[in-house]
């Protein structure tokens, strides 16, 4: 139970991250994926439809025993809020009205904001083009552990831990390896945040708040939706740096699973990736990929070999642009 990893850095590589290469091979072969780059505006009334949903749970768990609240609180909001988060990684890359409408995205980023509680999508569209851009960079890409993390979660208790305090380190992290000034869309994603807590709160009470704020902190720590953080980028083979997962929960994840296409189409919605894969099967069909996200927090917590420490990581060159 208490064994220590053998893993005490960083895997460090020296070439470029392979998604833009295979984007080019494949639109080279494939061009009709080209056509696959398009909004998708079902994605607008789906995430109505999750707020109205969450707006509705936090009137009904008003006068529900604290018992219940919190049941609920697992069982329901913190899917929803997971889900949530989703959908605003999918706002991020602009899928619900396109590009050339980047600052409705934005508003529409902060509305799918509101029932999780924390203000998030602005700051996550800053950071969330980094990662894309500079995969593994160090020092820019914030989906990386810090040291810390590497050093200390590296016993099956400890990473146990890890993964249910997930959505804190997610938090403090860019502030610990890539702090960046405030804009001015971050302070209004916070004031809109403040001003739906307060008015949840006078509305409803507390346990609507807590009801809230439980469901997002839950959803992303331990529970199976949250194997996606591992799955995506964390090496359980050596040499493979991004892996895709396949299985029923990409229906609740907006397909956040087909990450390998994903990083190779970010333009692409997701609901169009299981087409990408169809299409380009050659390309990603022989790639390590996962069918079970619950397997993975399983093998990851047991695996004596793997830990946060178990990501590339790239020293970038030349000039780093970010949002």
């Amino acid at each position: 139970m208490g064994n220590t990893v053998a893993r005490e850095d960083f895997e460090w590589v020296y070439t470029d991250q392979p998604h833009a290469d295979r984007r080019k091979e494949i639109l080279a072969k494939h061009p009709e994926i080209k056509a696959l780059m398009k909004p998708d505006y079902n994605l607008i009334w789906v995430v109505v439809l999750m707020v109205l949903a969450q707006l509705t749970a936090f009137y009904l768990v008003k006068d529900l025993d604290w018992k219940w609240v919190v049941f609920w609180a697992y069982v329901f909001g913190s899917c929803i809020s997971h889900s949530m988060t989703l959908a605003i990684h999918e706002i991020s890359h602009n899928s619900a009205f396109g590009n050339s409408k980047a600052m409705w995205n934005r508003w529409f980023g902060i509305f799918a904001n509101l029932p999780l509680g924390l203000p998030y999508s602005i700051s996550f569209k800053r950071y969330h083009m980094d990662h894309h851009r500079y995969l593994g960079g160090d020092g820019i890409d914030v989906d990386i552990p810090t040291n810390f993390e590497g050093w200390f979660f590296c016993t099956r208790f400890r990473k146990f831990i890890w993964i249910v305090l997930q959505p804190f380190f997610y938090a403090i992290r860019p502030l610990c390896i890539n702090p960046k000034p405030i804009t001015r869309l971050e302070i209004i994603n916070l004031l809109a945040q403040l001003t739906f807590d307060v008015a949840i709160c006078y509305l409803w009470g507390v346990k609507s708040i807590f009801y809230m704020l439980a469901g997002s902190v839950l959803g992303l720590g331990l529970h199976p939706i949250s194997g996606h953080f591992i799955a995506e980028h964390y090496m359980f083979l050596k040499g493979h740096e991004t892996y895709s997962y396949y299985g029923p929960l990409n229906l609740l994840t907006f397909n956040v699973g087909y990450h390998n296409e994903h990083h190779d189409f970010p333009n692409i919605p997701g609901k169009s990736l299981p087409l990408v894969k169809k299409i380009a099967a050659e390309y990603y069909d022989n790639l390590p990929q996962y069918n079970s996200w619950i397997k993975v927090l399983y093998d990851f917590v047991m695996d004596d070999t793997i830990s946060p420490y178990s990501r590339m990581k790239r020293q970038l060159k030349g000039e780093v642009k970010q949002d």
